[in-house]
């Protein structure tokens, strides 16, 4: 039996997550400066997670083939 074709999508694991793991956690803490190396590991706080959205991407004005237009109309 094959995996469906939604299942496999290219980059998936590249995606945002909601949680984070421990260690995750405490290296967002510490670059925060909010985690001391004498804490413990159990019980630390929670971390909010940005998610990074994609804009969409502007088009350039293309200038160039009006201008190449123009020549090919004199010829």
């Amino acid at each position: 039996m094959s995996v469906d074709k939604s299942l496999k999508r290219k980059g998936r694991l590249n995606r945002s997550r909601n949680v984070l793991k421990r260690d995750e956690r405490i290296e967002k803490l510490q670059a925060d400066e909010k985690w001391s190396d004498d804490q413990s590991p159990y019980g630390i706080p929670k971390v909010r997670v940005i998610q990074v959205v994609a804009g969409k991407k502007k088009k350039k004005k293309e200038e160039e083939p009006a201008a190449d237009d123009k020549k090919k109309k004199k010829k």
